[in-house]
């Protein structure tokens, strides 16, 4: 027991000195370790030292080259400035030398004016004493010439003025006589000339307008649908169009009757999309025309616009280019009226160049002359009046103004614009085939027809067809009832029979419609 307990503490005692030996050996090499950190650092500390001296040194001598390098941009900027006072001071230098040579100049100047001053002060109490002797020469030979002539000084001036003054006025009168004869040769020449080149430069085609529209069909089936069931469709186109249609034996072809072109154009176009389409009945008819009217308002929007585009006028009231638009649609005794307004703006806008005018403000003048024809309402005014009127109600010049309401003198002409818009007018409508008087009296008489009908109270359409042998007139179905729309057809012939005159007969018809209209949802 005692051997095992003397080899337990030999045991633990080998461990304490093996653990005293291990802690001796780390010792030493921490201290090896530390010895060689701190060389290191020395090293290191040695090295940054001779860094931070060579890098102290290489900024010094960065600083030494700028410091020269900027005195040396001082000096030159010191130079240049030196210079230029230098340069300034030799300027003043110069001009002070011319300074003093002008006064110079000037003092001499002024010697030799005070010398001629004395010489002509000199000269003119020669003069006046010269003066005076022929003075008194002069009222001696007058004395002398009154006791030889019997006649006083005032009345031989007298006698003399009055005959200088027969002679200059039969001289000016020969000379105004040969200057008028001279003047209306040459103006007459010259006028002509002018008009001639003026209808030379402007070439146009000729149009007549038609009263009927011939529109072609594909086959002559389609005149059965247009027709419609006891002619129900044909009916309905008539009464929302207001044109005739008249179907016949002419193979595939209808004819349109309205003196109005643009219902005609209207009737026309509708009955285009109704074909195409195929659907042909009243509520399509009239959905179809309320379309088509919408686009015939638009259509004549663009007319208008392209119109003035194309004559290079600019500025113009929208509601004077829906005006010039709606002049497509419309003739002056068969001559288009929008071709006749195009060809007077451009015969004026090519005289005013002549006579060298404005020529755009003539144009302007030349294609408004006639706005006075397309009314939205009747009016008494004639159209060169009622032009005008509109023409300043939108802004236009007076000169334009007054060209358009004086170009059928119905009032005095107060530009030379005016003149000549009236006699481009008058060359437009003047070739021959341009203008056809029976087509706007008929047209005329057409208009009037229908004008009685809307007299009466309660019509709301009235539409002259038949070559103005039929009036058919609808009425307001709550404000006419059948009683009086036979009252109303019979006073309407009346009126008609009294205040027109007419070829053969007319036929009144009233048409009243009921509807009652209930939707199914």
């Amino acid at each position: 027991m005692n051997e095992i307990i003397y080899l337990i503490l030999a045991g633990f005692v080998g461990l304490i000195l093996g653990l005293i030996v291990t802690r001796v050996i780390e010792k030493s090499k921490a201290k090896k370790l530390l010895n060689a950190t701190e060389k290191e650092v020395k090293a290191l500390l040695k090295e940054a030292k001779i860094q931070s001296e060579a890098l102290r040194k290489d900024k010094i001598l960065q600083a030494k080259e700028k410091f020269i390098e900027l005195k040396s941009e001082h000096e030159k900027v010191i130079l240049s400035r030196e210079k230029k006072v230098s340069e300034i001071e030799k300027i003043t230098r110069n001009k002070e030398s011319q300074i003093q040579s002008e006064l110079d100049k000037t003092s001499r100047l002024n010697k030799s004016l005070e010398q001629k001053e004395k010489d002509l002060h000199h000269k003119r109490e020669i003069l006046e004493k010269k003066e005076e002797e022929i003075h008194k020469l002069h009222k001696k030979h007058v004395d002398l010439l009154e006791q030889i002539s019997g006649l006083s000084a005032e009345e031989a001036k007298k006698e003399l003025v009055n005959s200088l003054k027969d002679e200059a006025k039969s001289d000016a009168l020969g000379f105004i006589q040969d200057s008028i004869e001279e003047a209306k040769l040459t103006a007459t020449q010259e006028a002509r000339k002018v008009v001639l080149n003026t209808i030379q430069r402007v070439g146009v085609e000729q149009s007549i307008e038609n009263c009927v529209s011939v529109f072609n069909l594909e086959s002559d089936d389609v005149k059965g649908r247009i027709i419609g069931r006891e002619g129900r469709n044909i009916r309905a186109l008539e009464s929302v169009t207001g044109v005739e249609i008249i179907v016949d034996d002419t193979p595939e072809a209808i004819i349109l009757s309205c003196f109005d072109p643009i219902r005609r154009e209207i009737a026309r176009l509708s009955m285009h999309k109704l074909v195409t389409d195929g659907r042909i009945h009243p509520a399509r008819i009239e959905e179809v025309v309320s379309k088509t009217q919408k686009q015939i308002s638009q259509e004549i929007i663009e007319v208008g616009k392209r119109t003035v585009i194309d004559l290079g006028i600019h500025g113009l009231h929208p509601e004077l280019i829906k005006t010039v638009g709606r002049m497509k649609f419309r003739s002056s005794y068969g001559q288009n009226l929008l071709q006749h307004s195009r060809e007077v703006a451009k015969l004026c806008g090519i005289m005013a160049s002549e006579f060298g005018l404005n020529p755009k403000l003539a144009k302007r003048a030349g294609l408004l002359h006639d706005i006075g024809k397309v009314p939205d309402t009747e009016s008494e005014l004639p159209h060169a009046l009622l032009g005008m009127q509109w023409a300043e109600k939108y802004g236009e010049k007076k000169d334009v103004c007054n060209a358009i309401g004086a170009h059928h003198d119905e009032i005095d002409m107060k530009s030379l614009i005016a003149p000549i818009v009236q006699v481009c007018d008058a060359i437009s409508g003047a070739r021959p085939g341009a203008r056809r008087q029976v087509l706007d009296s008929y047209i005329q008489r057409l208009k009037d027809l229908e004008d009685i009908a809307f007299g009466f109270n309660g019509v709301q359409k009235a539409f002259a067809i038949q070559a103005g042998r039929e009036l058919r007139v609808m009425v307001e179905s709550d404000k006419v009832n059948d009683m009086k729309a036979a009252e109303l057809s019979f006073n309407i012939s009346q009126k008609i029979q009294n205040d027109m005159t007419y070829p053969g007969q007319v036929k009144v018809t009233v048409i009243r419609e009921t509807r009652s209209v209930n939707v199914a949802r």
